[in-house]
């Protein structure tokens, strides 16, 4: 549901709410400093953008969490299957190499960063466990949402007692794929067949990237598996898109950050 408080304009999701102090936002592209092409909350630090309107931007995204700017925690993104434990600010403000990210801390924002990827938000309401992570389709293939239950699970967290939510994602009527793109999909299982139709053009596909996503997480056994259902490409007022900037032949891109944290105990 669309945010109505006075903080950054966010998305929410009903499966990841419920206990006071464990907040959540998947932020859209509006309510920051970055112009042009970036406009205008671009969080993504590997970006072109000014670095202080990023910094700028990802402050304000801290403090809708009611927390400094240094509580925020991104990774280096790599679309493997690695997810790693926070426990406070990354050490020397040096972000690991993983796509996912897990904890039982307070006073830490987890936060993903996307452009047509697929961010997951995990919560374990009764454990008082968090998860975050990115699934690009290498990814979400690869088993990074396993690895993210499985994190959780070190920390205490119960399969059963797990909700997920994929947020905005660029959708499968947006997402064409070429003739040796599927191959993967099959080899690892032929059910995936679903998740591709035909294209306009010979030989493509249209890939459903959040349905495949969804499947993953299912598979998984957990509690509750949540959709979104929005289309980073095709809804350029609200978010930032690698498919859509390429296509119009744009330098770079922005990126949208989507965040859960334990706000206080």
């Amino acid at each position: 549901m669309p945010n109505s408080s006075n903080t950054l304009p966010h998305l929410t999701a009903d499966s990841l709410t419920g206990v006071p102090s464990i907040k959540h936002a998947f932020f859209t592209r509006q309510g920051g400093v970055s112009d042009g092409i970036y406009a205008s909350l671009n969080t993504g630090l590997g970006s072109d953008d000014k670095a202080e309107a990023v910094a700028e931007n990802r402050r304000r995204i801290a403090a809708t969490f009611g927390l400094p700017a240094n509580a925020l925690n991104t990774v280096y993104q790599i679309h493997g299957n690695t997810a790693v434990r926070v426990e406070g600010p990354w050490r020397n403000g040096e972000p690991p190499q993983a796509d996912a990210m897990v904890t039982d801390r307070p006073g830490v924002v987890l936060g993903i960063l996307s452009a047509d990827c697929a961010p997951v938000l995990f919560v374990d309401r009764e454990a008082g466990v968090v998860g975050a992570a990115h699934a690009g389709w290498k990814g979400a293939l690869g088993g990074i949402l396993q690895s993210t239950v499985e994190a959780m699970e070190s920390l205490g967290a119960s399969r059963a007692s797990i909700a997920a939510c994929v947020g905005p994602t660029i959708g499968p009527k947006s997402y064409e794929v070429g003739p040796e793109f599927p191959a993967s999909f099959l080899d690892e299982d032929s059910r995936n067949e679903e998740f591709f139709v035909p294209s306009e053009r010979d030989g493509h596909f249209l890939f459903d990237l959040p349905g495949f996503a969804v499947r993953a997480l299912q598979s998984i056994k957990i509690g509750l598996v949540d959709n979104l259902a929005r289309d980073t490409c095709a809804e350029p007022e609200h978010f930032f898109s690698y498919r859509r900037s390429t296509k119009r032949g744009e330098p770079d891109y922005g990126r949208c950050l989507s965040a859960i944290s334990i706000t206080k105990t």
